[in-house]
């Protein structure tokens, strides 16, 4: 069997990355496309992937508009090239189209509910693979499965946290840090949107630094008083770094369920729910915030109860205990397409085998 997988955002990455080591051992062949925001070029390349880039993402909506004809022409050739079996994507509204003129199928994971975007692939994919804690409905196509996207690279079978990571921040081990993520806002579903204004973050940083290391990672880039604390590693260390530290503040809902997911105290501030972050509020993992002013009193709240800011292994490993193997489940559901469509739409239980 050919796959191709296509890439919108670094996650996306590590979200597929252990099912194309896996299904490469089942001697199929795996072929990744991707646009550029931060690292996916990086990650694609250090895991040894075979991959075509079709340059830069747009910010303004004019380069939006251009880049969907753009990159769903690139997409086209390159599936008309490789001639997958299979596309697989996040969500992607190129692997949708281009595997519609293709007459191939196109399976799509998708954990957002962003309607704007589902709209534009939707009518071109064959499936769509939600967590269950997903509220939207969408409709036929869905297939749920007891779990997160997250989990695809997190779960114990694969991650296994190294702490080498604290020679790259320069710390000391054991030594307390924190790290705060800023997302650039530029994404179709921002717009309107919120998280920390310009004075929460000074705020913020002031009140962090005065008690623990600070890194922060940004999607743009850093005015230049923060740029002291921005953090330097590689991309691939990221989720190592997020497993050692004592807190994570996150705009972006993926480095908050990352974090929670790793049982490091986390917060996603953002006027944009996940439901992905508020299942793990459940197990004090993830608060979720739409008020910066009030995630900002919860923090401190945090951080004087020095209990809630130790290692939550226990609620880790609850959490985990009630949910899938993502990978181990996505490998199966591919290979055995289309059965494996008309199973789980028979009989849903039939995930639990995937624990």
């Amino acid at each position: 069997m050919k796959i191709l997988i296509d890439i919108g955002h670094p996650a996306h990455v590590h979200l597929f990355k252990n099912f194309a080591k896996e299904v490469l051992l089942h001697d199929h062949e795996v072929f990744f496309t991707c646009r550029e925001k931060e690292f996916e070029k990086y990650l694609l390349t250090s895991y040894g992937f075979s991959f075509k880039s079709f340059g830069k993402k747009y910010s303004s909506i004019p380069g939006k508009l251009l880049g969907m004809i753009k990159f769903d022409v690139k997409e086209f050739i390159s599936g008309l090239r490789f001639s997958p079996d299979i596309f697989l994507s996040h969500g992607s509204i190129y692997a949708a189209h281009a595997s519609f003129l293709l007459g191939k199928p196109h399976i799509s994971l998708e954990d957002s509910g962003n309607m704007e975007q589902i709209r534009l692939y939707k009518p071109f994919t064959n499936v769509i693979i939600t967590p269950d804690v997903l509220k939207e409905n969408l409709g036929d196509k869905q297939i749920r499965y007891r779990s997160y996207h997250e989990l695809a690279y997190l779960h114990p079978n694969y991650f296994k946290p190294n702490d080498s990571v604290y020679d790259y921040l320069k710390l000391s081990k054991n030594e307390k840090y924190c790290i705060v993520r800023f997302v650039s806002w530029n994404a179709t579903h921002d717009e309107g949107q919120k998280g920390f204004s310009d004075n929460e973050k000074n705020q913020l940083i002031d009140y962090l630094s005065d008690k623990m290391k600070v890194y922060i990672s940004s999607e743009s880039d850093l005015p230049i008083e923060f740029r002291k604390y921005q953090i330097y590693i590689p991309p691939e260390k990221i989720h190592d770094a997020l497993y050692f530290a004592s807190l994570v503040i996150s705009e972006g809902a993926t480095i908050a369920s990352e974090a929670g997911l790793l049982g490091t105290t986390s917060f996603y501030v953002n006027s944009i729910r996940r439901s992905y972050c508020q299942d793990q509020e459940r197990f004090n993992l993830v608060y979720n915030f739409q008020n910066s002013y009030s995630a900002l009193m919860k923090i401190k709240e945090i951080i004087i109860d020095k209990k809630k800011l130790s290692k939550q292994s226990e609620a880790r490993h609850s959490l985990i205990s009630s949910k899938i193997d993502t990978t181990a489940f996505l490998v199966w559901f591919v290979e055995n397409w289309p059965e494996s469509y008309r199973i789980m739409k028979a009989n849903p239980e039939y995930q639990e085998r995937f624990r």
